[in-house]
C-alpha cells in the first residue's frame, strides 16, 4: 500500500508548493479535489481539459515529485431536486472522469448524492426510519426513480472513459452504508464501489474493520481515506448520533472528526490496515485531514506517523514457517 493525502487541506498553497510539501512528507500519493465541495484550486478540469500546455505541466509537476494521482474528487450531490444545484455537481462529475481518463486516474471519488422525496421538492430527504410508513414510501420512490438510473447511466459513462467510481459512505446521502453501497452496486455493476473512510462508520455505529471485510470481500473497495472519530458518551446521550450540531461546538458535540490515532488507538488502525490487505487492497490510503484540535500541519504530521507505524508496505514473503 502507499500512503497519500487528499490534498484540499493545503488548498491555499499553489500546486507546486503544496506538492513539494507532500513529498517532503515522504508521500507517494495525491488525492486532488475537481470541484464540487472540494473545490478544484489545484485541479481546474476545464482549464486542463481545454489546454494541452497545461495538461502537461500539471502531470510534469506530480511526476517530478514522484508522486501518482490516487483520486480525483468532486464530491457533491448530482440527485439535489433543484436543478440549478444538481447540475453543476453533475457537469463537474462528467469532466472529472473525462479528465481522470487523460491523467490514466483510475478512480473519481464523490458522493452518491440524496434526491427529495418527490419531482417537486425543494430540498434532499434522507430517511434514518422505518416507521412511520411515509419514510418506506419516500426511500423506495429514491432509490427506483433517482438512485439507481442516475448511477446506471454514471457507471455506464465512466466505464467507457475506464475510471471507477469511489462513493464515500456519508451521512445525508443514499449511500452511507456498506449495506446501501453494495445494493447500489449489484443494481449498477463493479465500476461503483467504496471511497471508504473509517471516520464515517465509526460515528454510525458501524466497525469498519468489519466494513473493510464486507466489501473488500465484494472487491469494492476503490480507494480509502484515513480519518478518525471521537466520541464523547456524554454528549451520545444527550444528542445521539444523527447530531446536528454545528463542527464547531467542539465541547457539546456527540462525536469530531479526529487526525488518525487521535480517535482510535494504533491497534485498531493495525486491524484495518491488516483487514485490508486480507481483502487484497494494495491501492493508496489517502489521509484526510479535518481536525479541530489540531493545525493542519501537526494533525498532518501526526497522521503520517501514526499510519506509517501499521501501514503494510512490503510485499508479501513466502511462508516459510508454514
Amino acid at each position: 500500500m502507499k500512503l497519500g493525502v487528499f490534498a484540499v487541506l493545503l488548498a491555499q498553497k499553489p500546486l507546486e508548493e503544496a506538492l513539494d510539501y507532500i513529498a517532503s512528507k515522504g508521500l507517494e500519493a495525491v488525492e486532488l479535489g475537481s470541484g464540487g465541495y472540494p473545490g478544484n484550486s489545484h485541479c481546474n478540469p476545464d482549464e486542463l481539459l481545454n489546454d494541452s500546455g497545461k495538461l502537461k505541466a500539471f502531470k510534469k509537476a506530480i511526476d517530478s515529485r514522484g508522486l501518482i494521482i490516487s483520486a480525483l474528487s468532486c464530491h457533491g450531490n448530482p440527485l439535489h431536486p433543484q436543478q440549478q444545484i444538481a447540475g453543476p455537481f453533475h457537469e463537474t462529475f462528467i469532466k472529472t472522469v473525462q479528465l481522470a481518463e487523460r491523467l490514466e486516474v483510475p478512480v473519481v471519488n464523490t458522493f452518491s448524492g440524496c434526491p427529495g422525496d418527490h419531482d417537486g421538492a425543494k430540498y434532499p430527504n434522507w430517511p434514518v426510519s422505518t416507521w412511520p410508513n411515509d419514510y418506506q414510501e419516500v426511500l423506495s420512490w429514491q432509490w427506483e426513480n433517482k438512485v439507481i438510473p442516475y448511477w446506471a447511466e454514471a457507471g455506464k459513462y465512466a466505464e467507457n472513459h475506464h475510471v471507477r467510481i469511489g462513493l464515500e459512505l456519508h451521512g445525508g446521502f443514499s449511500v452511507h452504508t456498506p449495506g446501501t453501497l453494495l445494493r447500489l452496486r449489484e443494481a449498477v455493476g463493479e465500476v461503483i464501489g467504496a471511497n471508504l473512510d473509517p471516520s464515517h462508520m465509526w460515528w454510525q455505529g458501524i466497525d469498519p474493520v468489519q466494513a473493510v471485510r464486507l466489501l473488500g470481500e465484494a472487491g469494492a473497495i476503490h480507494h480509502f481515506h484515513a480519518k478518525d472519530t471521537s466520541i464523547d458518551p456524554n454528549n451520545v446521550n444527550k444528542h445521539g448520533v444523527t447530531d446536528m450540531q454545528l463542527f464547531t461546538r467542539l465541547n457539546d458535540r456527540a462525536w469530531q472528526f479526529r487526525t488518525v490515532g487521535f480517535g482510535h488507538d494504533l491497534k485498531t488502525w493495525g486491524e484495518m490496515m491488516s483487514a485490508l490487505r486480507l481483502v487484497g487492497y494494495d491501492y493508496v490510503v489517502s489521509i484526510e485531514h479535518e481536525d479541530g484540535l489540531m493545525s493542519v500541519n501537526e494533525g498532518f504530521t501526526k497522521a503520517i506517523g501514526n499510519l506509517q507505524q501499521v501501514l503494510h508496505k512490503e510485499p508479501l514473503g513466502e511462508m516459510w514457517w508454514a
